[in-house]
């Protein structure tokens, strides 16, 4: 997912409502020259990715988001990822570009996935009273 189809899914998501191409060119055309049919064929792509559905209005299609930026933003990382020859290595390299704030949630949301039970056994001062089984 390139930089004008991420620029196109911020205004959708901004707007929270269906949007028109005219709308969405009229507020990228604020930043950068760019073509109506640019927009078009950029929402059309990101329709056939399942990233918006779009509804006809006249002659004219209204776009809405299907997912929620998180969502977004994961499968871009998914993609990323999996597109790497050493997953693991291109995992080092990008937490070694994050900050402590960014780490910090990274850790959060392991722990979040992993479960309440997970969370228990990693504190090291938790004692578990399983009677000795």
């Amino acid at each position: 997912m390139g930089e004008l189809e991420d620029a196109v899914m911020t205004r959708v998501w901004k707007w929270n409502r269906p949007v028109t191409v005219r709308e969405v060119l009229e507020d990228l055309q604020q930043e950068r020259s760019i073509a109506y049919t640019t927009v078009m064929t950029v929402l059309d792509n990101l329709h056939q990715k399942g990233w918006v559905r779009r509804e006809a209005e006249g002659r004219a299609y209204r776009y809405e988001a299907v997912s929620t930026r998180a969502a977004y933003a994961a499968a871009l990382m998914n993609d990323a990822w999996s597109q790497s020859d050493n997953p693991a290595a291109a995992l080092v390299a990008f937490f070694g570009m994050m900050s402590d704030e960014q780490r910090q949630a990274l850790r959060d949301a392991v722990r979040i996935v992993q479960g309440p039970e997970t969370r228990q056994d990693e504190n090291p001062g938790s004692a578990r009273d399983d009677g000795g089984r």
